[in-house]
């Protein structure tokens, strides 16, 4: 039973790998402004994530809720591949969501690994999102305003 477990797991990290890979191709092809857009979007999707009664398996359908994961990594990353700029960002915030509350507390090596990736990713949006927010305090109080 131990090794199906670890061959699973196994499984699992390999397909959030690749679909991470992708992920964050299309992050990086963002422009500044639409990358600060997504850190807004996806520390929202991680909050109401966590605020649900099981964050991993946000975005989901309640019928499914017994599944050995969510279906939200599928859905967003399927809606991040869209040729819409819009939906594409929302699927990436909920791919990012929905895999950081995944391998959060993952007793997997590799899923442990793939959980820092997330982190740098979603640290990386965060602080782009403050940037932000610093150059528009600055500027309101700042005293060349006409």
């Amino acid at each position: 039973m131990r090794l199906l477990s670890q061959l699973i797991a196994l499984g699992r990290h390999r397909q959030l790998n690749r679909q991470f890979r992708t992920i964050e191709r299309n992050i990086q092809a963002l422009p500044r402004q639409g990358r600060a857009r997504l850190g807004a979007l996806t520390l929202r999707e991680i909050g109401q994530a966590s605020r649900s009664d099981f964050p991993h398996l946000y975005g989901t359908p309640p019928e499914q809720r017994y599944l050995p994961w969510g279906q939200g990594t599928m859905i967003g990353y399927a809606r991040a591949r869209s040729e819409n700029a819009e939906v594409a960002l929302r699927g990436m915030a909920l791919w990012l969501a929905a895999a950081y509350h995944e391998t959060k507390d993952a007793p997997h090596a590799g899923l442990r690994a793939q959980h820092r990736q997330l982190m740098r990713i979603v640290r990386e949006l965060k602080e782009l999102r403050g940037d932000k927010a610093d150059a528009a305090s600055a500027w309101m109080h700042s005293g060349t305003t006409a």
